[in-house]
């Protein structure tokens, strides 16, 4: 008769006791529940808005299971659990009155979410439930496309007007003009022509010029390399991928997926959200830096009153307002900004 040694029997015990306790989780299920996070860049989330949020539910008579602080990403949050959808979904728009002052400006948002029921000494081992796809638990499927062609775009406008400033610092004349993705520069004569050239090399990288006679001007035709347009689509893709990347944090999602397709798309998958309105609103966030120069010839008591030139635009909007900026930005050094990842 065969006999296995003691040693393989514990093993096996060992390893189906292991496999049941990191089964169970799968059990217990999921309850509704709301997640609060910072709505502003200059708004925290911090453990001290579990007491607020608790205090407003009892007020309000939600009956709730438990308010615990979430550390989500970078970024704190809070989640509130509910016996039942409807309860979940009357306390939303609770929350979302008494957080904000300001419903047309809001300085928390709340969304719905699903949390595992998992009790906490199994939390405590890391014995959570299984993660489950779109295919069998549902959510939110987003395909994006990005805007590559603006990005090109907002290049060869920043080329422009670093080729202006060049010609200009040399104090060399030249009329500047746009001729599909490339820039017409001309001279009148060879020299200024010669040493305009050198200037703009100087000052932007991975340009091609091209020479040649319109009339009696000297022509320079100015365009990237293809190497270049290419790089600036693929990193346009690179920094949008990033940037959701940070703002499908702020939903909490459980292994969300964020993934090229084809050169200019992105999937997002949000397995287990509900609120498709609040994620698209979150996802779909779109922010622009632009560092524009003071139009210091308008004094700013006098901007309300004044007639703005051609070449500027008045803000009424924002801090130190109102104020007259010239319409066109200024380039920042494309090398030293190419890796700065905005949300």
């Amino acid at each position: 008769m065969n006999r296995y040694p003691v040693w393989k029997y514990v093993i096996i015990a060992i390893a189906l006791l292991l496999g049941a306790i990191y089964t169970i989780p799968n059990y217990y299920g999921e309850s509704p529940a709301l997640q609060i996070t910072s709505a502003k860049a200059t708004v925290k989330v911090g453990p001290e808005m579990v007491e607020k949020v608790e205090k407003i539910l009892t007020d309000n008579k939600f009956a709730h299971d438990d308010v615990g602080f979430a550390i989500v990403g970078n970024n704190g949050s809070v989640r509130a659990r509910f016996p039942s959808t409807t309860v979940q979904f009357n306390a939303k728009a609770v929350l979302e009155k008494e957080l904000n002052t300001d419903k047309d400006d809001p300085t928390y948002s709340v969304s719905f979410n699903l949390v595992p029921n998992t009790p906490a000494f199994l939390q405590k081992i890391n014995a959570l439930p299984m993660f489950l796809g779109l295919d069998l638990r549902g959510g939110v499927h987003f395909l994006m496309q990005v805007d590559t062609n603006a990005a090109v775009e907002k290049r060869i406008v920043g080329m422009m007007t670093s080729a202006r400033s060049a010609v200009k610092a040399k104090d060399l004349h030249a009329s500047f003009t746009r001729d599909g993705q490339s820039v017409v520069v001309k001279f009148s004569d060879a020299e200024s022509r010669a040493k305009g050239k050198d200037a703009i090399f100087n000052q932007v990288e991975d340009l091609v010029a091209v020479e040649s006679m319109d009339g009696d001007k000297f022509r320079l035709t100015l365009s990237y390399k293809p190497q270049a347009i290419t790089r600036a689509r693929d990193e346009a893709v690179k920094q949008n991928i990033a940037t959701l990347s940070k703002r499908v944090n702020e939903l909490g999602v459980s292994e969300p997926l964020l993934q090229q397709q084809g050169l200019d798309r992105i999937v997002v998958q949000l397995p287990g959200v509900q609120d498709v309105a609040k994620a698209k609103e979150i996802i779909g966030r779109t922010a622009t830096l632009e560092v524009r120069m003071v139009n210091e010839s308008i004094l700013r008591e006098q901007a309300l009153t004044a007639t703005i030139p051609f070449d500027s635009e008045l803000f009424k909007v924002g801090r130190g307002v109102p104020v007259v900026l010239y319409k066109d930005p200024l380039l920042l050094c494309w090398y030293c900004l190419q890796f700065l990842l905005y949300s």
